[in-house]
């Protein structure tokens, strides 16, 4: 009766998180005719924002797959400025496909589909939120690198659809969850290949993981123009490359009607520490463009394409 009626509770309060930003969207007159998916609002109509359609690309390749592994000139020169040595590109994607799923993903949008997602930081704010049973609620829960669950259950959930890694943030996973590998350089593809295979490479830039415990047929590869193309449209080529959790924030808009953001920013108190422990990151000292990448979150949060969760708040 308890589960029954804390299920009831997460889904009213759902559908009252949706009902107000329609009215926030109706005060500015900017409600759409046109239904993209089955949500009250959805990510993905782009009639009521400029600022978002002008920066979203709903034609952008997501996954490596056979049909698209080929890199355009541009993408792949950029891709391969990030990396201190790079591999054969080509060779290492011929391995691929044999070994991992090759097909297309997340082509079943339509206007009977609502996929509702939490993305998950490792944020401190998340400590003492209560938030668990409201992102285990989601279809989808995407978590970044190592933030654990074990532990943390009322406050991060338990739920993992999507555990978003690269060789240096790798962590066993569970059967059912999505292994989506981020590839920063050519290495962390040909080390994804290693570890289900030969077991070889232990070494990129710091020790890493010689094998890792996962279902081979829920491996994804993020595709080198969708990094390119958060730089662009999302980062504006605000320095290096784009961090781990904005790329899963913009990945999240392009597979999800609607998405809630958990784990990002500071705590109440204006302190960056992951949720797991105490050690003090900052989002200024870094390859990323941390500043640049917290007001563009800020302002999809204003554009109504996203709803964050501070803990504090």
């Amino acid at each position: 009766m308890t589960a029954i009626l804390s299920s009831t509770i997460i889904s009213l309060l759902l559908y009252f998180q949706n009902y107000l930003l329609v009215l926030t969207y109706g005060s500015y007159g900017f409600i759409s005719k046109k239904v993209p998916c089955a949500c009250s609002i959805c990510v993905t109509d782009r009639e009521n924002s400029n600022w978002f359609s002008e920066r979203y690309d709903p034609n952008i390749p997501l996954l490596l797959n056979s049909t698209n592994g080929v890199l355009h000139a541009n993408v792949s020169r950029w891709w391969k400025e990030l990396q201190s040595s790079a591999g054969n590109y080509t060779e290492v994607v011929d391995q691929l496909f044999p070994l991992f799923p090759d097909k297309k993903h997340y082509s079943d949008a339509g206007p009977d589909r609502c996929r509702t997602c939490a993305v998950v930081g490792n944020s401190g704010n998340l400590l003492g939120s209560n938030y668990g049973p409201l992102i285990d609620f989601h279809d989808f829960v995407m978590r970044t690198n190592k933030g654990p669950t074990e532990g943390y259950e009322k406050d991060v959930g338990s739920k993992t659809t999507h555990r978003i890694v690269y060789p240096e943030s790798a962590v066993d996973l569970d059967n059912s969850t999505h292994l989506v590998l981020f590839p920063f350089k050519i290495l962390d593809i040909q080390w994804l290949i290693s570890a289900f295979t030969t077991r070889h490479i232990t070494q990129t830039y710091t020790k890493v993981p010689s094998t890792i415990k996962a279902n081979k047929d829920k491996v994804m590869i993020l595709h080198p123009e969708f990094i390119r193309y958060v730089y662009d449209n999302w980062a504006e080529r605000h320095d290096r490359y784009p961090s781990t959790g904005f790329l899963s924030l913009i990945f999240a808009l392009h597979i999800c009607d609607e998405v809630n953001v958990f784990g990002f920013g500071a705590t109440s108190d204006g302190i960056w520490h992951h949720y797991f422990d105490k050690t003090l990151t900052s989002y200024e000292i870094s390859v990323h463009a941390g500043r640049f990448e917290n007001e563009t979150i800020n302002r999809l949060q204003q554009e109504n394409k996203i709803l964050m969760h501070k803990g504090w708040t």
